[in-house]
């Protein structure tokens, strides 16, 4: 029965749940239709959070709402964007609790290059807004890196032309993580190829490129989309490792180009930015060694020419020794004046000092007593020393004349430490002479023998007019005898046992 046949009667006509009339209405649209392509400009976009897209294609006069399933996404190709101009392939449908029709889009398509670059140039602004194309966030290029990490396609030209401009220029080790290039599989890959060389940990059983090459050969916009897409250029700002961009010929710029730290326009180029030219480096090399050379020896000879300047403008050494040489004979003609007045100086403050002749003597025979002891110790300690060394001989029986040699080097050991003992006895006896020697010049009587006297008061030694005045009577000491003289009072007779002292 016709469900919308007008001409049967009003009265009679059946009558549907809404349920019933929804399921009808949604097996009539989908088998009438089934599967469609709509071209239409992404209005509104919402995704869930369980994964689901919503969105609506319009034109300038009606819209249709669009659902794209969590599993369905992968599959899209080109994510929808508010003001794209887009092509969407699904199965038309209707949503009862809303009394809506939609399509269940599981494939779309960027409608034109003019589309495609309305994206790219909206994509762009927002990622440069963040900061992502920033001069200050690009990583220098190392200058001679010793690993190379190539994230292309191992199938194509691109990699065999790297590899032979590398091999040409500077070999070094590479390694090829092999990506899509182009397609659904490619912005993802690419992504997970610059994730995974940065993970790897420097210095492990797979060494961390020091350097990064992204490369891809030419092609039109939507071959080299994957490489205009979001997620690459945040795995490419993200690097940690410099990375040289080589998408596409020179004329081809895509979104990797602003975010990497280098673009070349070639895949080859990006082999040559990457090392120097071996043989060019060793010319270099060279050359600036050679350059060193030639300084070094320039400014050896500008210095050997700059000592001769300095060497002609001294004087001649006879000026530079004259006035020592006089200061040196003023000094030795000064010299003897000068130890005479020393030695009279010191003279008369050891004079002045607290050194009696009793004190003296009593040391020095000490010292005598000393040497007694030691002297007479040292026989009986000799004569012991030898007996010992009998005994040992005789413990180990030693022949004949091994016992008589040894009895002949103990003689003549003794007579040797005799000897050093007599000559040691009689230094000390000899210096303990000249010592007394030295007493008796050094005290005051042979200073009254050169013409100087004592003048003494009350049994002092007067050695002022004041002590001299006070005095009661006052003795004068010559070498030869004392003079008493008539003090203030009657003066004492001096006791002639006396000697006094003249400190």
């Amino acid at each position: 029965m016709d469900l919308f046949e007008d001409d049967a009667p009003k009265g009679n006509a059946p009558e549907f749940t809404v349920s019933e009339l929804t399921g009808s209405i949604k097996k009539t649209l989908e088998g009438s239709f089934g599967r469609v392509r709509v071209r239409g400009e992404v209005g509104r976009v919402m995704i869930a959070r369980s994964g689901h897209i919503y969105y609506d294609i319009k034109d300038d006069r009606n819209v249709i709402s669009c659902t794209t399933w969590k599993g369905q996404v992968p599959g899209l190709g080109v994510t929808p964007e508010e003001g794209l101009e887009v092509i969407v392939t699904g199965k038309l449908s209707t949503f009862g609790p809303q009394s809506r029709y939609n399509i269940n889009v599981d494939s779309i398509e960027v409608a034109g290059a003019g589309a495609l670059m309305a994206m790219l140039e909206k994509r762009k602004a927002q990622l440069a807004a963040e900061g992502l194309f920033a001069p200050e966030r690009k990583q220098p290029i190392p200058y001679l890196p010793q690993v190379i990490g190539v994230v292309t396609s191992p199938s194509g030209a691109v990699i065999r032309d790297i590899l032979h401009r590398l091999r040409d220029r500077f070999p070094r080790k590479v390694l090829v993580w092999p990506v899509a290039v182009q397609g659904n599989n490619c912005a993802p890959e690419v992504a997970a190829a610059i994730n995974g060389f940065n993970a790897l940990t420097p210095g492990g059983a797979l060494p961390r490129p020091d350097l990064l090459i992204v490369a891809r050969g030419g092609g039109s916009i939507e071959d080299l989309w994957g490489f205009n897409e979001e997620i690459v250029a945040r795995a490419v700002a993200a690097s940690d490792i410099p990375l040289i961009s080589a998408v596409g010929h020179e004329t081809d710029t895509t979104l990797i180009d602003f975010v990497s730290d280098m673009r070349a326009p070639t895949p080859t180029a990006a082999a040559e930015m990457a090392v120097p030219v071996r043989m060019e480096l060793l010319a270099w090399v060279e050359e600036q060694g050679a350059r060193l050379h030639r300084s070094l020896g320039a400014s050896v000879d500008r210095r050997k020419q700059r000592v001769r300047d300095l060497g002609r403008a001294l004087p001649r050494k006879e000026t530079l020794i004259n006035a020592p040489q006089q200061r040196l004979d003023l000094w030795a003609e000064r010299l003897p004046a000068a130890l005479r007045t020393v030695t009279g100086r010191k003279r008369v403050k050891l004079a002045d000092a607290a050194l009696r002749p009793g004190v003296l003597q009593r040391g020095i025979v000490t010292q005598r007593d000393k040497l007694r002891s030691l002297a007479d110790r040292l026989d009986p300690a000799l004569q012991r020393r030898v007996a010992r060394a009998h005994e040992a001989l005789d413990r180990h029986k030693l022949r004949a004349p091994d016992t008589s040699r040894s009895q002949e080097q103990c003689a003549t050991l003794l007579r040797r430490l005799s000897d050093r003992a007599n000559r040691q006895q009689e230094q000390r006896v000899a210096r303990l002479d000249a010592l007394d020697r030295l007493r008796e010049t050094l005290g005051y009587k042979e200073t009254l023998k050169r013409g100087y006297a004592v003048v003494r008061g009350d049994g002092d030694v007067v050695t002022s007019v004041a002590a001299a005045k006070g005095a009661k009577a006052l003795e004068i000491e010559f070498a030869d005898g004392r003079l008493p003289l008539a003090g203030k009072s009657k003066a004492t007779k001096p006791d002639p046992k006396d000697q006094g002292s003249l400190f």
